[in-house]
Protein backbone atom coordinates (compact mmCIF):
# COMPACT_ATOMS: atom_id res chain seq x y z
CA UNK A 1 0.00 0.00 0.00
CA UNK A 2 1.64 3.07 -0.84
CA UNK A 3 1.23 6.45 0.48
CA UNK A 4 0.90 9.72 -1.54
CA UNK A 5 1.89 13.33 -0.10
CA UNK A 6 1.11 16.61 -1.79
CA UNK A 7 2.98 19.60 -1.56
CA UNK A 8 3.01 23.40 -2.73
CA UNK A 9 4.36 26.58 -2.41
CA UNK A 10 4.92 29.92 -3.10
CA UNK A 11 1.32 30.96 -3.82
CA UNK A 12 1.84 34.96 -3.68
CA UNK A 13 -1.27 36.54 -3.88
CA UNK A 14 -2.58 34.38 -6.96
CA UNK A 15 -5.95 32.98 -6.11
CA UNK A 16 -6.60 31.71 -9.80
CA UNK A 17 -3.56 29.73 -9.75
CA UNK A 18 -4.04 28.59 -5.69
CA UNK A 19 -7.40 27.38 -6.84
CA UNK A 20 -6.47 25.22 -9.67
CA UNK A 21 -3.55 23.67 -7.97
CA UNK A 22 -6.05 22.60 -5.35
CA UNK A 23 -8.26 21.73 -7.48
CA UNK A 24 -5.44 19.26 -9.00
CA UNK A 25 -4.49 18.03 -6.19
CA UNK A 26 -8.22 16.78 -4.45
CA UNK A 27 -8.43 15.57 -8.16
CA UNK A 28 -5.65 13.21 -6.96
CA UNK A 29 -6.49 12.06 -3.65
CA UNK A 30 -3.36 12.37 -1.88
CA UNK A 31 -3.17 11.02 2.01
CA UNK A 32 -1.56 14.55 2.91
CA UNK A 33 -1.14 17.98 1.82
CA UNK A 34 1.08 20.22 2.84
CA UNK A 35 1.93 24.07 1.96
CA UNK A 36 5.38 25.71 2.41
CA UNK A 37 4.56 29.23 2.52
CA UNK A 38 4.85 32.43 0.96
CA UNK A 39 0.93 32.94 0.78
CA UNK A 40 1.27 36.49 0.11
CA UNK A 41 2.81 38.56 -1.51
CA UNK A 42 3.42 40.48 -5.60
CA UNK A 43 -0.11 39.45 -6.42
CA UNK A 44 -3.04 41.50 -6.01
CA UNK A 45 -5.52 38.66 -3.88
CA UNK A 46 -3.94 37.79 -0.87
CA UNK A 47 -6.82 38.12 1.51
CA UNK A 48 -8.50 35.00 -0.99
CA UNK A 49 -5.55 33.10 -1.35
CA UNK A 50 -5.42 33.17 2.59
CA UNK A 51 -8.46 31.91 2.86
CA UNK A 52 -8.37 29.01 0.32
CA UNK A 53 -5.56 27.72 2.79
CA UNK A 54 -7.27 28.58 6.10
CA UNK A 55 -10.78 26.83 4.71
CA UNK A 56 -8.55 23.56 3.84
CA UNK A 57 -6.72 24.09 7.24
CA UNK A 58 -3.64 22.68 5.19
CA UNK A 59 -0.48 22.63 7.12
CA UNK A 60 1.37 25.37 6.68
CA UNK A 61 5.02 27.08 6.76
CA UNK A 62 5.63 30.82 7.34
CA UNK A 63 7.40 31.80 4.53
CA UNK A 64 9.42 35.53 4.26
CA UNK A 65 6.29 37.29 2.81
CA UNK A 66 4.44 36.19 5.24
CA UNK A 67 6.65 36.89 7.57
CA UNK A 68 6.65 40.42 6.29
CA UNK A 69 3.15 40.48 6.07
CA UNK A 70 2.11 39.30 9.30
CA UNK A 71 4.26 41.36 11.60
CA UNK A 72 4.26 44.30 9.22
CA UNK A 73 7.99 44.53 8.49
CA UNK A 74 9.58 47.17 6.35
CA UNK A 75 11.47 44.65 4.69
CA UNK A 76 10.25 41.38 2.98
CA UNK A 77 13.49 39.47 3.27
CA UNK A 78 13.60 38.54 -0.04
CA UNK A 79 17.59 39.94 -0.21
CA UNK A 80 17.46 41.35 -3.85
CA UNK A 81 20.63 41.89 -5.41
CA UNK A 82 18.88 44.62 -8.03
CA UNK A 83 18.23 47.68 -6.94
CA UNK A 84 14.99 48.34 -9.28
CA UNK A 85 13.94 44.69 -7.87
CA UNK A 86 14.16 45.33 -4.46
CA UNK A 87 12.10 48.76 -4.76
CA UNK A 88 9.38 46.58 -6.41
CA UNK A 89 9.53 44.58 -3.84
CA UNK A 90 9.43 46.83 -1.22
CA UNK A 91 5.73 48.37 -3.12
CA UNK A 92 4.82 45.13 -2.94
CA UNK A 93 5.28 44.48 0.65
CA UNK A 94 3.67 47.64 1.92
CA UNK A 95 0.90 47.15 -0.58
CA UNK A 96 0.08 44.01 0.71
CA UNK A 97 0.56 44.99 4.62
CA UNK A 98 -2.48 47.34 3.51
CA UNK A 99 -4.33 45.04 2.11
CA UNK A 100 -4.32 42.08 4.22
CA UNK A 101 -7.06 41.61 7.10
CA UNK A 102 -5.98 41.56 10.62
CA UNK A 103 -7.08 38.33 11.11
CA UNK A 104 -5.04 37.26 8.09
CA UNK A 105 -1.91 38.36 9.47
CA UNK A 106 -2.67 36.70 12.82
CA UNK A 107 -2.88 33.60 10.82
CA UNK A 108 0.20 34.37 9.07
CA UNK A 109 1.59 35.09 12.38
CA UNK A 110 0.77 31.67 13.75
CA UNK A 111 2.69 29.87 10.62
CA UNK A 112 5.29 27.29 11.86
CA UNK A 113 8.92 27.57 10.65
CA UNK A 114 9.06 23.82 9.21
CA UNK A 115 7.28 20.68 9.20
CA UNK A 116 8.60 17.42 10.33
CA UNK A 117 6.90 13.83 9.55
CA UNK A 118 7.46 10.39 8.63
CA UNK A 119 5.66 8.45 6.44
CA UNK A 120 6.33 4.68 4.84
CA UNK A 121 9.56 4.99 7.18
CA UNK A 122 10.99 7.65 5.35
CA UNK A 123 11.63 11.21 7.58
CA UNK A 124 10.39 14.64 5.65
CA UNK A 125 11.38 17.73 6.54
CA UNK A 126 9.75 20.67 4.77
CA UNK A 127 10.70 24.34 5.05
CA UNK A 128 10.27 27.30 3.12
CA UNK A 129 13.84 28.73 1.73
CA UNK A 130 15.88 26.20 3.74
CA UNK A 131 16.73 24.70 7.16
CA UNK A 132 18.66 27.28 8.35
CA UNK A 133 16.76 30.40 6.96
CA UNK A 134 13.55 31.08 5.74
CA UNK A 135 14.92 33.05 3.12
CA UNK A 136 17.99 30.95 1.60
CA UNK A 137 18.11 30.68 -1.82
CA UNK A 138 18.27 26.91 -3.03
CA UNK A 139 19.19 27.26 -6.54
CA UNK A 140 20.19 23.65 -8.35
CA UNK A 141 23.53 25.69 -9.41
CA UNK A 142 24.49 26.33 -5.73
CA UNK A 143 28.19 25.07 -5.15
CA UNK A 144 27.86 21.44 -5.03
CA UNK A 145 29.71 21.44 -1.99
CA UNK A 146 27.54 23.57 0.07
CA UNK A 147 24.45 21.58 -1.16
CA UNK A 148 25.83 18.91 0.32
CA UNK A 149 27.03 20.53 3.45
CA UNK A 150 23.27 21.55 4.00
CA UNK A 151 21.56 17.77 2.88
CA UNK A 152 24.46 16.65 5.73
CA UNK A 153 22.85 18.92 8.35
CA UNK A 154 19.08 18.24 7.44
CA UNK A 155 18.45 15.30 10.04
CA UNK A 156 16.01 13.93 7.32
CA UNK A 157 15.56 11.64 4.08
CA UNK A 158 13.85 13.76 2.04
CA UNK A 159 13.67 17.89 2.44
CA UNK A 160 11.33 19.99 0.83
CA UNK A 161 11.56 23.70 -0.10
CA UNK A 162 10.53 26.13 -2.29
CA UNK A 163 11.38 30.31 -1.89
CA UNK A 164 13.25 30.21 -5.34
CA UNK A 165 10.18 29.74 -7.78
CA UNK A 166 11.78 27.29 -10.02
CA UNK A 167 11.99 23.71 -9.44
CA UNK A 168 14.50 20.98 -9.13
CA UNK A 169 15.27 17.40 -7.78
CA UNK A 170 18.72 16.16 -7.00
CA UNK A 171 19.62 13.18 -4.40
CA UNK A 172 22.50 14.87 -2.45
CA UNK A 173 24.48 13.28 0.20
CA UNK A 174 21.78 10.41 0.86
CA UNK A 175 18.95 12.84 1.28
CA UNK A 176 16.04 13.48 -1.52
CA UNK A 177 16.32 17.22 -2.11
CA UNK A 178 13.35 18.62 -3.62
CA UNK A 179 12.54 22.08 -4.80
CA UNK A 180 8.79 21.95 -5.74
CA UNK A 181 8.74 25.21 -7.58
CA UNK A 182 6.10 27.61 -7.09
CA UNK A 183 2.24 27.85 -7.29
CA UNK A 184 1.68 31.50 -7.77
CA UNK A 185 4.70 32.76 -9.51
CA UNK A 186 6.72 30.57 -11.77
CA UNK A 187 10.39 31.82 -12.45
CA UNK A 188 11.34 28.96 -14.73
CA UNK A 189 9.51 30.17 -18.06
CA UNK A 190 6.36 27.50 -17.52
CA UNK A 191 3.59 29.87 -16.03
CA UNK A 192 1.82 27.19 -15.16
CA UNK A 193 1.40 26.28 -11.21
CA UNK A 194 3.64 23.91 -9.85
CA UNK A 195 3.36 21.39 -6.87
CA UNK A 196 5.02 18.27 -5.65
CA UNK A 197 3.81 14.71 -5.63
CA UNK A 198 5.78 12.06 -3.14
CA UNK A 199 4.60 8.23 -3.73
CA UNK A 200 5.97 6.52 -1.07
CA UNK A 201 6.19 2.53 -0.10
CA UNK A 202 8.07 0.58 2.08
CA UNK A 203 10.89 -0.47 0.44
CA UNK A 204 11.39 1.53 -2.45
CA UNK A 205 13.40 4.94 -2.92
CA UNK A 206 10.17 7.72 -2.69
CA UNK A 207 9.32 8.81 -6.18
CA UNK A 208 8.83 12.19 -6.54
CA UNK A 209 7.35 14.13 -9.76
CA UNK A 210 6.84 17.75 -10.56
CA UNK A 211 3.26 18.71 -11.88
CA UNK A 212 2.12 21.92 -13.37
CA UNK A 213 -1.69 23.25 -13.77
CA UNK A 214 -2.74 25.73 -16.07
CA UNK A 215 -4.95 28.26 -14.95
CA UNK A 216 -6.43 31.73 -16.26
CA UNK A 217 -3.13 33.99 -16.09
CA UNK A 218 -4.99 36.26 -17.75
CA UNK A 219 -7.61 37.61 -15.12
CA UNK A 220 -4.52 37.11 -12.76
CA UNK A 221 -2.42 39.42 -14.56
CA UNK A 222 -5.20 41.49 -15.18
CA UNK A 223 -5.94 42.03 -11.25
CA UNK A 224 -2.12 43.43 -10.60
CA UNK A 225 -2.24 46.12 -13.11
CA UNK A 226 -5.61 47.35 -12.05
CA UNK A 227 -4.45 47.13 -8.57
CA UNK A 228 -2.93 50.39 -7.41
CA UNK A 229 0.59 50.81 -6.52
CA UNK A 230 1.71 47.10 -7.98
CA UNK A 231 3.77 47.43 -10.84
CA UNK A 232 3.31 45.99 -13.45
CA UNK A 233 6.42 43.58 -14.28
CA UNK A 234 4.36 41.35 -11.79
CA UNK A 235 1.98 41.06 -13.97
CA UNK A 236 4.17 40.19 -17.11
CA UNK A 237 6.21 37.43 -14.78
CA UNK A 238 2.91 35.43 -14.84
CA UNK A 239 2.37 35.56 -18.32
CA UNK A 240 6.24 34.57 -19.12
CA UNK A 241 6.50 32.34 -15.76
CA UNK A 242 9.27 34.86 -14.77
CA UNK A 243 11.13 35.49 -18.14
CA UNK A 244 9.93 38.76 -18.76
Amino acid sequence: MATRIAVFSDLHGNSAATAATLAAIEAAAPDAVYCLGDLVGYGACPNETIELIREREIPTIMGNYDDGVGFDRDDCGCAYKDAAEAARGQASLFWTRQKTTAEHKTYLRSLPPEIRFEAEGVRFRLVHGSPRRMNEYLFEDRDPRSLERIAEAADCDVLVFGHTHKPWVREIAGVLMVNEGSAGKPKDGDPRAAWALFTLAAGIPPVVEILRVPYDVAAMAAAIRAADALPDEFARDLETGGLG
